[in-house]
């Protein structure tokens, strides 16, 4: 399997080289040349595999690059720093609802899927292509990226890893997360902006020659879901999904199953498609967004205008108005990297993307977008547990809320993160919310009887040890003092 850059000026790469360099030379993102399949036989065959076999399943087929043994040894974190057996289980509500948890791992969110393993996958790659620098990880995030990747790269050798967070744009257990992270080779800096403003200077940064000079000693890659390394695993648990219905005998083989995704930066909802177009019985991937509907605006009408207000909401993951993964969609419906590279080239300049019609009606053939007010959001949490028993983050929340709205089939709800990490803003559902984030926490479980977890227990009483902030202008000059 070969990797090619969106807008079409670069050459062929390996899996590996792709994970390791994370953003193409041409300002495009590695996708693959074609999309390996999977028969319905084979998904029979998978009924009743673990998780660690259907990663084994999938991955094997995109990186043709690393041996089995050696996929294997990546795979094998899921058993060793995930809670639950299922690792993504799946919870039956009413109505045809199934709510598939992607937060067991060890930083309480979805990203733990892919960046626990990603930095596995990068180190191998390292190797196979003999890598004498050291690594620089750059990482911009909405609130669980940096986290995750904090705790998945931490302590490896021949690799530095800088996070960039927007300092008043993520929840106060968010926000601690990431100040706390032990590694001696982790910085954590918060950024006075947003997350679009965070994510564009790491891609600018990728690409200042000036300064790629001045860090020379370094080799620049990404934590982010424009890397390779982030998306390929998160395919995988679209098909564990499916298995899991198929194996409970809550599906027959090959009945369409929708999925309703709370959606950023758009990789999470990309695996889907991946997983579409590999072969697996998907029927329509709902695209929730939040107040921050700019991806809904565009599914509808083919025009993508990233100059209007920015929200902050009670889903800050999801407070992004440029969704880079969008990118690759986009290429994939086109098949054309130099009309993708002058859309983009337009996009940069004006801030306004227009697709074609033709093109914008074979997105709407799979993609059904609909966004969530915060209004709806509290209403989705509320009566969820009023109907179900079971408590929703603000994220999963909007996805329920698109769910309801959209459902004509048997639905799955990625559930992105764990309730712990926004309890202040759940409580709102109920009017119990307090000023203060861990009595929230406790108020939370007398009210929805699960348990806190231990590293969120212990969040209030960690040592502060990163609490830099910066102006976004600002940020090259801390790469310059690493």
């Amino acid at each position: 399997m070969k990797y090619i850059s969106t807008r079409g000026n670069s050459g062929e790469y390996t899996a590996s080289q792709a994970i390791e360099k994370g953003i193409c030379n041409d300002r495009g993102l590695f996708v693959p040349k074609k999309f390996p399949k999977v028969s319905l036989k084979e998904i029979q065959e998978m009924k009743f595999s673990d998780y660690k076999e259907v990663a084994l399943n999938i991955l094997r087929r995109y990186l043709t690059d690393y041996s089995e043994e050696e996929l294997k040894e990546c795979i094998a974190v899921y058993d060793e720093t995930f809670s639950h057996p299922e690792k993504t289980p799946i919870v039956k509500l009413k109505d045809d609802v199934y709510v598939l948890e992607l937060w067991h791992g060890p930083t309480l969110a979805f990203k733990d899927m892919a960046l626990q393993i990603m930095p596995r996958l990068f180190t191998k790659a390292r190797e196979k292509n003999n890598t004498k620098r050291d690594s620089l990880i750059l990482v911009a995030t909405s609130g669980d990226t940096g986290k995750a990747a904090l705790e998945g790269f931490k302590d490896l050798k021949g690799i530095k890893v800088v996070v960039f967070y927007p300092a008043n744009g993520v929840s106060d257990v968010q926000r601690l997360q990431m100040q706390t992270s032990l590694g001696e080779n982790v910085e954590v800096v918060g950024v006075n902006g947003n997350f679009d403003d965070c994510q564009t200077a790491v891609k600018n940064m990728f690409l200042d020659e000036k300064l790629n000079l001045a860090l020379n000693k370094f080799k620049l890659s990404s934590a982010n879901s424009i890397n390779l390394g982030r998306l390929l695993p998160q395919i995988i648990y679209y098909f564990k999904g499916y298995l899991q219905l198929l194996r409970d005998g809550e599906i027959t083989l090959g009945e369409l199953v929708d999925f309703s995704v709370p959606t950023g930066n758009f990789g999470d909802i990309l695996a889907g498609y991946y997983a579409k177009q590999m072969g697996l019985p998907v029927g329509k991937l709902m695209c929730a967004s939040n107040k921050n509907n700019v991806l809904y605006e565009f599914f509808k009408t083919g025009t993508y205008n990233k100059q209007r207000e920015f929200f902050k909401t009670m889903s800050p993951s999801m407070d992004i108005l440029v969704s880079s993964n969008l990118e690759r969609l986009i290429y994939h419906i086109l098949e054309d990297g130099r009309a993708l590279n002058k859309l983009y080239n337009e996009f940069e300049q004006t801030g306004i993307l227009t697709l074609d019609t033709e093109s914008l009606k074979k997105i709407q053939e799979t993609i059904v977008p609909d966004h969530a007010s915060e209004e709806e959001c509290l209403r989705a949490i509320y009566e969820t547990f009023d109907k179900n028993n079971y408590m929703l983050d603000p994220h999963t929340a909007v996805a329920m809320n698109t769910a309801l709205k959209n459902k004509s089939r048997k639905t799955i709800v990625l559930s992105t993160a764990n309730i712990y990490k926004f309890s202040s803003s759940i409580l709102k559902a109920f009017d119990l919310e307090k000023n203060n984030e861990f009595e929230n926490i406790e108020i939370l479980k007398k009210l929805s009887k699960e348990d806190v977890p231990l590293n969120i227990k212990k969040l209030n009483s960690l040592e502060i040890l990163h609490n830099r902030v910066v102006d976004k202008e600002k940020l090259r000059d801390v790469l310059k003092k690493l």
